[in-house]
């Protein structure tokens, strides 16, 4: 195949880091797996029987591209509620991912500038690229805060767009209400676009969860169903924002995505009258099991959502401590450096069984004895 037959675009960024770990993991028997970021719990019974509904009633064919009433009612009803924007528009998207990829297709342009914080998402940086953005990487080690002030030097008049994502991945870390307040000022002030990444703001265990659209009412905010409800599989999503830049996605999605799984909206609707506290509450006890077993070994700043936790290695770089806890130890993690510039941490899910973070605490306590 001649060389020029592919696109540019495609060398900005490699095949995801977390795929390749999940490739080498269909080699290894009876793996300890603590690196996929989805839920161990299953999709909440009324939601599946929704979606069985859904499909054996003949919702198969396509739903309106801004998506099915049942869904997009309860979901204008409930952003109304907390927010109250005249002009916020919603529709639904195929996934987070599919949210944050129309976000950037329409606001950056060749040149722009998008800034990240490291370590961060692996799609974000990706995502910048694609469209011919340059990522600008504000570093949040060690302890992973918001440094407003960093992110006001590194503002220049290419800046069209923050990403922001708390509760975070790869690190659990929750901003605070005043780093939220300040970033979001900041973000009006200087006529930055702010999008904002809320696909962990349920799994907050020591504060209430905090959008920055609650400070700005032009953020753009990325949501969706995967890790409150469990299902992934089903790419559903969410976005809101001002009807300006909500009404050019919504015009990307009706070339491309076209729109999110029909049957799955309906059983989307069914899930929001869920309660999943239980399952959160079993999340901010799976967080303490992990801490608790770590927190004397390992260098490690306690997560205060999502379900990972980010300790640095104990020696070398997190890519070798990484292949020596596969290789020798059956033990599934992520090194930092998908995640990061930097290669001195790891990243842990803990949205594993309590036997599985049991034996991996053991295996990571061994290795940093070594």
């Amino acid at each position: 195949m001649p060389a020029h037959w592919i696109a540019q675009r495609t060398k900005c960024f490699d095949s995801s880091g977390i795929r390749k770990i999940f490739d080498l993991a269909a080699n290894l028997s009876d793996p300890i797996n603590l690196s996929i970021g989805q839920p161990d719990f299953d999709v909440p019974e009324a939601a599946r029987r929704a979606a069985i509904e859904a499909i054996e009633s003949r919702k198969n064919g396509y739903a309106l591209t801004q998506g099915a009433s049942p869904l997009l009612d309860k979901l204008k009803a409930r952003i109304a509620r907390q927010y109250g924007h005249p002009d916020r528009e919603v529709f639904v998207t195929c996934g987070t991912s599919g949210g944050l990829m129309l976000a950037m297709l329409a606001l950056v342009e060749p040149g722009d500038e998008v800034i990240v914080f490291d370590p961060c998402f692996v799609m974000y940086d990706a995502l910048a690229g694609v469209c011919g953005g340059v990522p600008v990487r504000i570093d949040t080690y060690p302890d992973f805060r918001i440094p407003v002030d960093r992110v006001a030097a590194a503002i220049t008049p290419r800046t069209k767009a923050i990403v922001f994502n708390s509760p975070a991945n790869p690190t659990g870390a929750v901003a605070s209400r005043e780093e939220v307040r300040a970033l979001a000022e900041l973000a009006a002030e200087r006529n930055v676009a702010l999008i904002s990444d809320e696909i962990y703001r349920e799994f907050c265990y020591d504060a209430p969860f905090v959008s920055p659209a609650e400070f700005f009412p032009q953020t753009i905010v990325v949501d969706g169903f995967s890790k409150t409800y469990g299902m992934p599989g089903w790419r559903l999503g969410f976005a809101h924002g001002p009807s300006a830049v909500i009404r050019e996605m919504l015009k990307i999605q009706q070339y491309s995505f076209v729109c999110a799984p029909h049957p799955f909206q309906l059983a989307g609707a069914a899930a929001l009258e869920i309660d999943m506290g239980p399952h959160i509450a079993a999340y901010r006890r799976k967080r303490d099991l992990v801490v608790q077993g770590l927190k004397d070994a390992y260098e490690l700043t306690s997560p205060g959502g999502a379900f990972y936790c980010f300790p640095r290695a104990p020696r070398g770089n997190a890519t070798e401590f990484v292949h020596e806890a596969i290789t020798k130890h059956n033990l599934l993690i992520i090194p930092g450096n998908v995640f990061s510039q930097r290669d001195t941490h790891f990243r842990i899910s803990f949205a594993a069984p309590d036997a599985v973070i049991q034996r991996g605490v053991e295996v990571l306590r061994a290795m940093a004895k070594r």
